[in-house]
């Protein structure tokens, strides 16, 4: 019998409180990074009505001005007016950090870390910076490989950007959420049920003063300025049946850290896969590359795109699991949901024989250390906002299909051979 379901996915825009304080960690992570590849960074970030607390532990070769990294970030998404609560000049910033725990650093530093053409049995030898588990995802729904529904949603959240900063709509305010709502029938996305725009603005626009006149320009404005354009390489389209909201309670002036406090790690659904894939638990921002909960998740995404790549399922989904100060993960599963175009046990060797999992392994196949200097200064504050994952204007490592054809090639031998 066929199935119809909907199946809804949310992202937020830069401005949002929570995505400020997770591209203020990331930008720390990338000063520090660049000056000194072996930093060891967890930083985190708290942000109010005119306050930005920098916390976490940090240890560094490197000296970087953290009051200064935090303001430049915050005039860059856009909060450069007082009049808003929470301003890049006028905020306070607070600074309380410690050095990292020796108790976590035994276990995953060794003289031969600082190299970068470590050994099987050195790489052996670096283990996990903590225990946990992790997931990656890719399906054969959009060209970048992921959900449907949590790729439209990042699509309008980045318009909403542009249409800013761009002038396009230039009484739009930093901060704003959205959603969209996807029609399923036996597991394939066919239609657009909802979406739905929450976006911060000013009080009035133009001669307009009202909140019901300002409400139906935003909501005019928003249809052809972001929606529309962002579905103009779709084939699946909204449709005279597809509801469209627009700031549900009626206007949305206070915004940013004014309206609500932000903390790092707090939208670990928006930075992955929309709820659509499981999640392990663990946020990404402000951590350095040793800490598993990030690179082995990229690891993950690098394993499921690339067997989705080959054709080898329609959808997948990979966990791993790892114990502090071990290298190898002490479990690997791959899901492919009725997909697979093989048996899950033969993709399981298939994956362990080309995929590096082990955490100083995967530092040095992505090369995740030395990017934010190659790249400028800037890498990981570039994805803390609009997702980790199917960022196809980013040349991102975990992002590459290089493995297809070893996939295939594998495939043709007979399966004693895969198996061992």
């Amino acid at each position: 019998m066929s199935r119809r379901y909907l199946f809804t996915s949310e992202s937020v825009t830069e401005g949002h409180p929570d995505k400020i304080c997770d591209q203020i960690s990331d930008t720390i992570l990338d000063a520090l990074l660049t000056l000194d590849d072996h930093s060891r960074v967890a930083a985190e970030v708290v942000v109010n009505t005119g306050l930005v607390l920098i916390t976490g532990e940090i240890t560094s070769k490197a000296h970087v001005n953290f009051v200064d990294l935090a303001r430049k970030k915050i005039a860059e998404i856009g909060y450069t007016d007082a009049v808003n609560g929470f301003s890049a000049n006028s905020c306070a910033v607070l600074v309380a950090l410690d050095e990292q725990s020796p108790d976590i650093a035994q276990g995953v530093t060794t003289a031969q870390e600082s190299r970068e053409d470590l050994s099987e049995d050195e790489l052996d030898a670096i283990g996990a910076g903590d225990q946990g588990l992790m997931f990656g995802f890719a399906c054969n729904e959009t060209p970048e490989m992921m959900p449907l529904p949590i790729s439209l949603a990042h699509r309008i959240s980045r318009r909403l950007a542009e249409v800013r900063k761009l002038g396009q709509l230039p009484y739009l305010r930093p901060d704003g959420k959205t959603q969209v709502s996807v029609i399923y029938e036996d597991g394939k996305p066919v239609g657009i049920d909802t979406i739905l725009i929450s976006t911060q603005h000013t009080a009035t626009i133009g001669d307009l003063t009202s909140d019901a006149d300002v409400q139906a320009k935003i909501r005019e404005d928003l249809w052809s300025a972001v929606v529309q354009p962002i579905f103009t390489d779709l084939e699946i389209q909204p449709d005279n049946q597809t509801r469209f909201l627009v700031n549900p309670t009626g206007k949305f002036v206070i915004g940013g850290p004014q309206g609500d406090s932000g903390l790092t790690g707090r939208k670990i659904i928006v930075d992955t896969y929309g709820g659509y894939s499981r999640h392990g638990g663990g946020a990404f921002s402000g951590k350095d590359p040793t800490k598993v909960d990030r690179s082995a998740a990229y690891a993950c995404r690098y394993m499921a795109k690339n067997i989705v790549a080959a054709g080898l399922a329609d959808k997948c989904e990979v966990q791993v699991s790892y114990a502090i100060g071990v290298a190898r993960p002490v479990s690997i599963m791959i899901e492919t949901f009725g997909t697979g175009k093989i048996p899950e046990e033969q993709l399981l060797e298939l994956a362990k024989q080309h995929f590096e999992l082990r955490p100083a392994g995967i530092i040095q196949a992505f090369n995740l250390r030395r990017l934010p200097a190659e790249r400028g200064g800037r890498f990981y504050q570039n994805i803390a906002a609009y997702g980790h994952f199917g960022r196809n204007d980013l040349d991102l490592p975990w992002e590459q299909t290089d493995k297809v054809e070893l996939l295939k090639e594998a495939l043709k031998q007979p399966v004693s051979a895969v198996l061992g």
